[in-house]
């Protein structure tokens, strides 16, 4: 048995319970993770919320997406990317339902965590640096491009303007005041959203701005991007769905239209490793909640202001 956090309906965090939930063998092509960490993301709310549809036969729906851990029986032919997984082995994976002390995972979505990168940071990677990695390489971002990236200070938006910098590119980032101190020590250049956005990136990128990438998704990211970005095949956004409809630029992600990336995202894995490890990438982790604490964690992250990624604890 393990504790695992489940919807019981649809509606906002006052639908979640922790419930006591049986943990079967593992399958073929199958491993168990002893879960150390597991990534808070806004999917997971959307889920429950009603936003995916209000299906009663997904209810009681276990939530979470991705986990570090540590590997405690493995299924016949259990093999990941990066080869067969043994009983013991720390282990970063996407998974179904992972907010829980234990999960089964399928092998095929489980990699290595290297001994340098924290459990915490392991459990926010996949789908934080998927995405990220997915922006960057669907504008094409390549050495002298100047890149806009919208919430900078995010934790998707923190990992793609790094991302965009390791590929040649001048990064400008909106973020609150707070955050510019951190984000030119990434070498980010900050401006501060609001009112006068486009002149304040005006007077920075005089030359233009050739692409822009969107991880917020308001009306001013949606705007200021179409009017400075010549070639709209080059504004993406993660979140503005509509608004990607209607402008003719690109939707990335799991909503109707949307390119979902899913080649892109899964082979990521590997990239963001490497770099993390090497000291060239770095996911800020905002803060860490305890599994009993699961509504905290989620408000903080739907309110859209965490400043880096949020983590459960089990």
């Amino acid at each position: 048995m393990t504790t695992a956090v489940v919807a019981t309906a649809y509606g906002g965090p006052e639908v979640l319970s922790l419930i006591e939930v049986e943990v079967p063998e593992p399958g073929p092509g199958e491993v168990t993770v002893e879960v150390r960490a597991a990534g808070v993301n806004p999917f997971d709310y959307k889920r429950f919320s009603g936003a995916f549809g209000t299906d009663p036969a997904a209810l009681p729906m276990r939530l979470g997406g991705e986990v570090s851990g540590v590997v405690t029986a493995v299924g016949a032919e259990a093999t990941g990317p990066a080869g067969p997984i043994a009983v013991g082995d720390e282990v970063l994976a996407r998974v179904a339902g992972g907010y829980a002390g234990v999960v089964n995972a399928p092998a095929a979505r489980v990699v290595p965590k290297p001994a340098e990168v924290s459990w915490e940071v392991a459990a926010g990677l996949l789908a934080v640096g998927g995405t990220a990695v997915h922006l960057v390489a669907a504008t094409k971002v390549g050495p002298g491009d100047t890149v806009l990236v919208h919430s900078a200070a995010g934790s998707v938006g923190s990992v793609a303007a790094q991302l965009a910098m390791a590929r040649g590119a001048r990064v400008i980032g909106t973020a609150a005041a707070k955050h510019h101190d951190r984000l030119r020590a990434y070498g980010v250049e900050p401006v501060e959203y609001g009112p006068g956005l486009a002149d304040r990136v005006r007077a920075l990128a005089p030359g233009g701005v050739d692409a822009a990438l969107d991880t917020v998704g308001t009306e001013e990211a949606v705007e200021v991007s179409v009017e400075l970005v010549a070639d709209r095949a080059r504004i993406a956004t993660i979140v503005a769905f509509e608004q990607a409809a209607k402008y003719g630029f690109q939707g990335l992600g799991f909503a109707p239209g949307a390119d979902p990336g899913v080649e892109i995202r899964e082979n990521s894995w590997r990239e963001l490793l490497d770099s993390v490890r090497a000291g060239k990438l770095e996911l800020v982790v905002a803060a860490t909640y305890p599994l009993a604490e699961v509504v905290a964690a989620l408000e903080l992250v739907m309110a859209g202001h965490a400043g880096g990624k949020v983590v459960l604890l089990p």
